[in-house]
């Protein structure tokens, strides 16, 4: 595979959580967000994208959220439940993307707030029209997801390494 192969990184934000007296890690989607997930699933169907990997935290709502919305994917793509992304940093994050096998062209990310949007910002040097505004202004809701492009090995993703192609939030 070439180092200039164009790879995507699909980053969703869990769905709506429940407030309760579980723990943060534990707490379930709320009935929005049983709503929402598969309809992001949807929107990530139609987009023609299917990735080959998905990388999940390991918190409940995350799970659940791939759980809703991969089922409306056309594939499964392979699952990795990521301990690592349970409150990661951008920087974790970052070098989460950095070990993804050069065999991927594809990957998905199913994490939290603030580090989605952190991702999603840090990494998008450029926009297509006003892609990036809005999804900085939206602060990257639950649900939402961006779609991020760039070429060469994922040992070379960084700051203002890709392009924001698309970004889909379910309220707006």
């Amino acid at each position: 595979m070439s180092s200039e192969t164009t790879r995507r990184i699909i980053i969703l934000r869990h769905a709506k959580a429940e407030w309760s007296d579980e723990s943060d890690h534990e707490r379930p989607l709320a009935d929005r967000g049983r709503k929402d997930a598969p309809v992001a699933g949807r929107r990530l169907a139609g987009s023609g994208i299917t990735p080959d990997l998905a990388l999940c935290s390991t918190s409940a709502r995350t799970r659940e959220t791939w759980k809703l919305a991969v089922h409306e994917l056309p594939e499964r793509p392979r699952t990795v439940y990521e301990d690592r992304m349970y409150e990661a940093s951008l920087g974790e994050l970052i070098a989460l993307l950095n070990e993804v096998s050069d065999e991927v062209d594809d990957v998905v990310l199913i994490g939290h707030n603030p580090g989605m949007h952190a991702l999603a910002d840090a990494l998008a040097g450029e926009s297509e029209g006003d892609l990036l505004p809005r999804m900085n202004r939206s602060g990257f809701p639950t649900a939402a997801i961006a779609v991020l492009e760039f070429s060469g090995s994922w040992k070379t993703v960084e700051h203002g390494a890709a392009r924001l192609v698309a970004f889909w939030a379910p309220h707006e």
